[in-house]
């Protein structure tokens, strides 16, 4: 593309971005804002990552704001098939549209293929931040040259805290019983609906638009499995079975795969697109790690109540919203930890299980129960066992409804209702 036709471009595309700014009731993201701006207090580059339409952008405008900043967004369709060869013309039109520039917005750039070395040009002399709905953005090339003089935050979408936020309730720590009847009445909409800022705005609706966008843009264009349709039906099985153990061998028997390693990069490649998560079991032996089966979670709860229809399952959906909560902690966590499941030769099996170093740190079992009488004594049981085996005293028991501290056997749970949790 010339010059003057990339000013037009990110002339428009400039507009639209103060338009929706002067518009929108923007809601304020949780995030260790210190750290950001620090990464961005000299030149070096920040990569704001995470699953399609979840709000990179207005977040990484928000980090920009009052600077003085160049802005392109590479998912414009009219950017489509530029090159490496047009990325020093796309930073010539951002020149002559606002004079020199100190910090950079490259919205979505992986877009462009060539295009690791040009930003690793730019972060000598710029304050560089870029988007991503790829996990592998700063892999290859990038992370190459490099070598680990960038900072990287995955974003999700909102919290239950942002949630309320949106929604305008309040969610202080000292809550009257009337405004805690309408937290917990925000949850169910949470858990049903999800935290895409979009769906607050237009409704459930979306949720679909999305999923296709993740699976058409974020994998099929980008990494072309040879077999579209039976990638469609792995993903949609993959959903169905979340927060439930799978194994890539029962995959490949399922759709008549022709190999492990086939079913392997499908699953993977929904990983990478930041839509699913999957947990290794605990083992202190690596090996046991990689051959036991993996758990999986979707990074949104609207999605799964979209794609596979279990919006009446709260149990499976309570655990997937932990998860994905305990994901984003550990984003904004300065000590980041793992997150793992743990089962024994029993059968018996802890939800969560934290490590920070080589320490378990807490365990955490969820369950859908609103008084002592609707808990499993096996969950009860599981944790006990855990506890005694790896030596963590640190025992929780989400709940949907119910607050209290068991004693038993000397070892206390405390139980604990989601919605609070998620307000900690």
């Amino acid at each position: 593309m010339k010059v003057e036709e990339l000013k037009r471009v990110l002339a428009d595309q400039r507009e639209v971005l103060e338009e929706y700014f002067r518009k929108e009731r923007i809601i304020e993201r949780i995030s260790p804002a210190e750290r950001l701006s620090r990464a961005l207090s000299h030149p070096n580059i920040l990569a704001v990552l995470g699953v399609r339409r979840c709000g990179k952008s207005t977040f990484s405008h928000l980090l920009l704001k009052g600077e003085k900043y160049g802005y392109v967004d590479f998912d414009d369709e009219r950017l489509a098939g530029l090159g490496t060869g047009d990325l020093d013309r796309v930073l010539q039109a951002l020149y002559e549209l606002h004079g020199d520039l100190d910090h950079l917005l490259l919205d979505e750039i992986h877009n462009v293929p060539g295009w690791e070395l040009f930003a690793s040009r730019l972060r000598k002399t710029k304050r560089v931040l870029i988007t991503g709905s790829n996990a592998k953005l700063l892999s290859g090339e990038l992370a190459t040259h490099l070598t680990g003089r960038y900072l990287d935050f995955t974003l999700f979408p909102f919290s239950f805290r942002e949630f309320l936020a949106a929604k305008g309730v309040e969610s202080g720590p000292a809550l009257s019983t009337a405004r805690t009847a309408e937290v917990r009445s925000a949850l169910e909409d949470y858990l049903r609906v999800g935290g895409f800022p979009e769906v607050l705005k237009f409704g459930r609706v979306v949720l679909s638009r999305i999923y296709e966008d993740i699976i058409t843009k974020d994998v099929l264009r980008r990494f072309r499995p040879r077999m579209g349709a039976d990638f469609r039906e792995v993903a949609r099985y993959v959903l169905s079975n979340f927060s439930k153990e799978i194994t890539f061998s029962k995959l490949r028997n399922l759709f008549g795969l022709g190999s492990v390693r086939t079913v392997k990069s499908y699953v993977d490649h929904l990983a990478l697109a930041y839509l699913i998560f999957t947990v290794e079991r605990f083992s202190p032996r690596l090996k046991e790690r990689m051959i036991a089966p993996r758990k999986v979670y979707c990074v949104d709860t609207g999605i799964l109540n979209t794609v596979t229809r279990f919006s009446e399952d709260r149990g499976r959906l309570m655990e997937n919203l932990i998860y994905i909560e305990l994901l984003r902690r550990g984003a904004l966590s300065e000590e980041p930890y793992q997150v793992f499941y743990w089962k024994d030769h029993q059968q018996r099996e802890v939800d969560f299980l934290i490590v920070r170093g080589w320490e378990v740190e807490a365990l955490i079992q969820a369950t859908y129960a609103c008084g002592r009488d609707e808990v499993e004594e096996r969950e009860l049981k599981a944790l006990l066992k855990a506890s005694e085996e790896l030596r963590c005293r640190n025992l929780t028991l989400l709940t949907w409804d119910y607050y209290d501290e068991l004693d038993i056997d000397g070892m206390k749970i405390h139980c604990l209702p989601l919605w609070r949790w998620l307000l900690e």
